[in-house]
């Protein structure tokens, strides 16, 4: 098992490697000087100059990005153009408002859709199959911004059962906080159903037709004792990757959200600072979410033996 772990640290260091180059060189591409945008359209030349020197956006990229990667090793992101601030503890503390949404989302998408997957593969080609497989292709296709729109309008504008807009930390009000939380929330859980129900339903018929289910059955096992014991072990596995792609994934997605239910996150401060050409806080979001992203396929990596027998964690 300590090899297995060892070998999967080893293969995510050249990703992230490859994530921290790629994010500096892309956020070049943005166009707009940030030290003019911070002058103003009045700045003489010179003070252009000056500004940009203070920045340190007159050395060469290599030099731009050696001074970068070392100040980052050292838990350093720099401090941000516009205002000033740190940019680790800014990133961090909107990392978190993103993450109560996206963690809370997943678990109970996950919780719901993966049973029902289940139950359309053991029932497959029945109407209770054709109706969880038609709900969940109209839920992947409709839009994120959309439904959160829909939902916003008849939970919060008609019946007024829940705020419309803004954010309130748990921390400060529990009940507000839990609030303002529940259409985010429901709107990826609706979404994200779409695709794990499918998938759990696609895994568990590939299992369900190999030969140790048909002398389970042979045995005189019940139908859910088969389905539980035997079927959902082994069909569970590419669902828990796929379970962790879409983590990754909406830490790093969830702007569209974000805007529209004005919420404080990291994807929302993705957005404000590209607008404004900030480039350490860009830099700082875009390293965070590719972290993160790696992070969550590691931990999903090292779990997968644990839900997918036919894996052998060497």
């Amino acid at each position: 098992m300590l090899k297995f772990i060892l070998n999967r640290l080893l293969m995510a260091l050249p990703t992230i490697v490859l994530v921290a180059v790629t994010v500096f060189i892309l956020i070049r591409f943005i166009p707009g000087d940030p030290a003019a945008l911070m002058l103003g359209d009045m700045a003489q030349p010179d003070q252009i100059a000056a500004m940009r020197t203070e920045l340190g956006l007159d050395k060469s990229m290599p030099q731009q990005f050696i001074i970068w990667a070392g100040n980052v090793l050292q838990g350093d992101f720099g401090r941000s153009i516009v205002n000033g601030e740190a940019v680790l503890p800014l990133v961090a503390s909107r990392f978190l408002v993103s993450a109560e949404i996206v963690v809370v989302a997943v678990f109970l998408a996950s919780l719901i859709a993966v049973p029902a997957g289940l139950i359309a593969a053991w029932r497959q080609n029945s109407l209770t199959d054709l109706a969880l497989v038609g709900t969940a292709t109209i839920l992947l296709s409709v839009p994120t911004f959309w439904l959160g729109l829909l939902l916003l309008l008849f939970f919060g504008l008609k019946l007024g059962w829940l705020p419309v807009l803004g954010y309130v930390s748990i921390g400060s009000n529990i009940i507000a906080g839990l609030l303002y939380l529940v259409l985010p929330i429901m709107t990826l859980v609706i979404h994200e159903m779409g695709v794990l129900i499918r998938m759990a339903r696609a895994s568990t018929l590939e299992v369900l037709r190999l030969d140790y289910i048909t002398h389970a059955r042979a045995k005189g096992l019940s139908e859910g004792a088969v389905l539980w014991r035997h079927a959902f072990k082994n069909a569970f596995g590419p669902t828990w990757t796929m379970i962790g792609l879409i983590l990754g994934n909406l830490l790093g997605g969830i702007a569209v959200i974000e805007t529209v239910f004005t919420i404080p996150g990291l994807g929302r401060l993705m957005v404000d600072s590209i607008f404004a050409r900030d480039y350490p806080v860009i830099q700082g979001c875009l390293l965070f979410v590719s972290l993160s992203y790696v992070l969550v396929n590691l931990v999903v990596d090292l779990l997968y033996p644990l839900f997918d027998p036919r894996v052998v964690a060497e």
